[in-house]
């Protein structure tokens, strides 16, 4: 898909994007919005306020194929060239490090189910690596949960237990990730989502 097709999809001007933005971030807003709020039209996650170290992490896995090349994952397929778009490590640094320091935004919740099961099941599942409330841990490699968006949350662990994303042998964490996401049934997942959606 073209840049300029991708403008025009998400009906973002360059002209309407943060004037204070990390250069590199510009073709990266198109989907994922000017101060990184995600776009749930474009299937986009919200980036700010990430961990810049697992941002980093991601792009460059979309620059090498080490994600994105699975015949199903046709969202990760979209990001592929994009993130090949930087043209350097320095560049992917200067882009993570970008988002990182943005402020994290309130997701739309699109998920009922009961939180309070969430709460438990998240606890025993994926608390003692991605943090108690969800907010991810840099010395355990875990990402932020809160903040991204229900809808990308559900389509990556679905991802994960079908083996579309997790399944490189050079994405060690994510080979950990399909490992817990067989562990979570779908009526879990969808409880631990309504718990996440709280912690926004």
């Amino acid at each position: 898909m073209t840049f300029k097709r991708l403008l025009a999809i998400s009906g973002l001007a360059l002209c309407g994007l943060n004037t204070h933005a990390e250069p590199a971030y510009q073709a990266c807003a198109v989907c994922h919005g000017a101060n990184g709020e995600g776009n749930p039209a474009m299937h986009a996650p919200a980036l700010a306020g990430q961990s810049a170290g697992y941002l980093a992490r991601q792009l460059q896995h979309f620059r090498s194929g080490v994600r994105g090349s699975h015949p199903q994952d046709t969202y990760g397929a979209q990001m592929k060239p994009m993130a090949s778009t930087l043209a350097d490590d320095a560049a992917v640094k200067r882009v993570a490090d970008y988002l990182a320091q943005l402020p994290r935004h309130n997701t739309a919740a699109n998920i009922e189910a009961d939180a309070d099961a969430g709460y438990k099941q998240y606890n025993m599942k994926c608390g003692a690596c991605h943090g108690q409330k969800g907010v991810g841990n840099e010395a355990l490699n875990a990402p932020a949960l809160v903040g991204v968006g229900d809808a990308y949350l559900n389509r990556q662990m679905a991802n994960f237990k079908a083996g579309i994303r997790g399944s490189d042998p050079k994405d060690k964490f994510g080979r950990q990730m399909k490992m817990m996401a067989a562990t979570v049934s779908d009526a879990e997942l969808q409880q631990i989502l309504a718990y996440l959606n709280q912690q926004n």
